[in-house]
């Protein structure tokens, strides 16, 4: 069957406005396939998706608008250019698994208008056995040059009322609870949005993606894009009647388009992710497949860690960002508003430094170290307030990182731009430059607040250019960097390694400060089937003081402390943050040895089980060692799970600890209630765990012979 329908595809076929002629290209195992043809009524392309020969995606049309020509949406001719199949593995320098297979069928479709302009555009499609990729590419020509786009008109057009998992389309955040409804529901423009968010701006009923849908047979669809590089991101605006998407460029209050390219250029690619079930969803490599092979060679500088440090504290009012003295006359004085509670202190950070130590722990996180804390928030002009190499007076720096180095431990820079967009462009060089004499190979950056110039949002053009530039210069001085406030993960660690992890989703953070009661329940069993389809999560868990009613009466994790330990083998990251406080680890010292021995940097993933918004469990295997570690979520219902070992080797007798809820946990009952026990087990084991409400499971699993 496969072979039949790509050799339609060996010749070349005009289409012609005046006729109905269409092809098709399928997934390797032949699961889903993509036709597409020429409307013979106005020359308008479209295509359709149907996975195990259901239609999934029907009729749908492309186009473009433009500032400085007319729209780019019909009066084609076509020719479609022969096949390619395409059968490889690359390997990850660090991910959630070494090797990934790169298996698919292309073909491009070469578009070209009829009328006097014969504008040309490209339409590249990518069929992967978990989903497609599809994106456009404006060759070079004689009546396209510099374009200006003020919106791209792509359709998704769905044939049932799917459940769908989503966030606002927020032009600068994507730190919102998800809402779970029907495709036909979906009401954007009412979402209640947090009050304690810095900025926020949703413009039109539209989605952020990734964006997930489950039909009622099963069908489990993610929409989302892959090498976002030198464009607008790309929100999905939502017609609740015809049950459809259509992209929704991310814009800026400075122009009047939303993407400024010269021709040839690429778009990002639009992605669907395609399986008949939950687990694969998270199995999928289609967004880190669609992106460009390794520009940066060896970056064994960068070390996947597990690091602690001083910030948690912050957020809870132990300690502040800020030296609590100001600036007067070029010196540090007290005007009455000191307050003595600086936490990136010499003392304090030597505490994280031999804790870290202790604990096969490999950085420490150091923010408020710099100058400019006491006068960046509340200020409309942020442009010059931080710079990023002056520590405050506490802060001794050649102390700290040589202390760090006689230990074995890394510091972590911390760069809060406050969205201060020229003033971080000026110094980066010099910035990136001493990280590299103090042999700082990771940064935490920060972009809080609204983007300096004024007008810009942080998913527009002009801030993923300066996200990916950053980066993409960072690696010049052998910097990793974690970016907070960030564009959205597209895929593109594969091509530049050093882009290692970002936030993009409402954190842990919001326990502890926000007003709505935190993140409920069912927030991360939700999150591990739509924000981490992108990529990495520097989401900080680890959290054992549940309830802080000591510094926030009435905040508190949601969550059980089994599911703390459950959250470093479920949610990815080459970095995860121990966050706790020192003090909360040291009165916990037996499920503190999962976080001791747990890994960050693997060779396979398994997807065991999970249901979209439910539970999820994934088992991963740590590159270094061989060893395997479990973890399990849910929501806040309390559910018995099966654990099938079969993932084991033949023959091998392994050790396995589990930490898992009580009988009596519950995430807001009796959150501390937990119980540890060892057990052998072997590729045959099976066996029924209980997870209680909000609450995980977590397993660490060695060879014993």
């Amino acid at each position: 069957m496969k072979k039949v329908v790509l050799m339609i595809l060996f010749f070349v076929i005009i289409f012609a406005s005046c006729s109905v002629k269409s092809s098709q290209i399928t997934s390797p195992d032949e699961n889903i396939a993509v036709s597409f043809q020429l409307s013979p009524k106005d020359g308008a392309f479209s295509y359709v998706v149907k996975f195990k020969e259901k239609t999934i995606i029907d009729t749908s049309y492309i186009g473009f608008n433009f500032k400085n020509m007319p729209s780019l949406n019909k009066g084609f001719k076509a020719v479609v250019k022969k096949p390619v199949e395409v059968n490889n593995t690359w390997q990850m320098p660090w991910g959630e698994q070494l090797n990934v297979v790169n298996n698919y069928n292309e073909v491009t479709v070469q578009l070209e208008e009829i009328a006097d302009l014969k504008r040309k555009v490209n339409v590249i499609f990518r069929v992967y056995n978990d989903g497609v990729g599809f994106r456009y590419d404006f060759p070079e020509q004689e009546n396209v040059r510099e374009v200006f786009i003020t919106d791209e008109k792509t359709e998704f057009n769905l044939t049932e009322d799917y459940k769908t998992f989503w966030i606002p389309g927020d032009w600068d955040i994507y730190e919102h609870l998800y809402s779970t409804t029907k495709l036909s529901e979906i009401d954007a423009l009412n979402y209640k949005v947090n009050e304690a968010l810095a900025q926020t701006s949703i413009p039109e009923n539209a989605v952020n993606t990734p964006v997930t849908l489950v039909g009622k047979e099963g069908v489990h669809l993610s929409f989302h894009e892959a090498a976002l590089v030198d464009y607008a991101g790309m929100t999905l605006k939502v017609d609740t009647e015809k049950l459809s998407f259509t992209s929704n460029l991310v814009g800026s209050k400075n122009t009047d388009y939303k993407v400024k390219r010269t021709a040839p250029f690429k778009t990002p690619w639009r992605t669907i992710q395609i399986t008949d079930n939950a687990p694969d969803l998270i199995a999928s490599s289609l967004i880190v497949n669609l992106n460009e092979p390794n520009k940066l060679g060896d970056v064994s500088w960068f070390t996947p860690m597990k690091y602690t440090g001083v910030w948690w504290e912050m957020h809870l009012g132990k300690s502040t960002w800020d030296y609590g003295m100001e600036m007067v006359d070029g010196k540090w004085k007290d005007t009455g508003k000191a307050h003595r509670k600086h936490g990136a202190t010499t003392e304090n950070v030597k505490r994280f430094i031999d804790f870290s130590a202790k604990n096969n722990i490999g950085g420490v996180l150091v923010e408020g170290w710099n100058t400019g804390w006491e006068r960046w928030i509340g200020f409309e002009d942020r442009e010059g307030v931080f710079d990023f190499v002056t520590p405050y007076p506490d802060y001794d720096l050649d102390e700290v990182t040589s202390y760090a180095k006689s230990k074995g431990v890394q510091i972590i820079m911390h760069h809060e731009t406050s969205a201060a967009t020229k003033t971080y462009e000026k110094q980066q060089d010099t910035a990136y430059a001493f990280m590299q004499k103090y042999s700082m190979h990771t940064v935490k950056s920060g972009y809080v607040g609204k983007i300096l110039p004024k007008g810009e949002f942080h998913h527009g053009q002009f801030m993923v250019n300066q996200y990916n530039n950053a980066a993409i210069k960072a690696a010049k001085f052998q910097v990793a960097v974690n970016a907070h406030e960030p564009i959205k993960a597209t895929g593109l660690r594969r091509t530049y390694p050093n882009i290692i992890s970002r936030e993009g989703l409402r954190g842990q953070e919001f326990n502890a400060w926000s007003s709505d009661g935190g993140n409920p329940p069912e927030h991360l069993p939700i999150v591990a089937f739509t924000r981490m389809l992108a990529g990495p999560i520097d989401f900080t868990p680890g959290i054992f003081n549940i309830k802080f009613n000591e510094y926030k009466d009435g905040n508190q994790v949601n969550t059980t402390l089994a599911q703390q330990l459950a959250l470093y083998v479920v949610i990815y990251s080459p970095v995860q943050m121990t966050a706790d406080l020192v003090e909360h680890y040291e009165a916990n010292p037996k499920p503190l040895q999962f976080i001791k021995d747990v890994g960050v940097n693997w060779s396979e993933t398994k997807v065991l089980n999970g249901s979209v918004g439910d539970f999820v469990t994934i088992a991963r295997k740590e590159r270094e060692t061989d060893n395997w570690f479990l973890g399990s979520i849910t929501d806040e219902n309390s559910r018995e799970i099966e654990i099938d070992f079969s993932f084991l080797e033949n023959n091998i007798k392994y050790e396995a600890i589990i930490y898992k809820d009580g009988k009596n946990a519950h995430w807001n009952n009796n959150p501390l209630d937990i119980a540890i026990e060892t057990l052998t087990v072997t590729k045959e084991t099976k066996m029924k765990l209980n997870l209680a409400a909000g609450g995980g499971l977590a397993i660490s699993i060695k060879k014993t012979n």
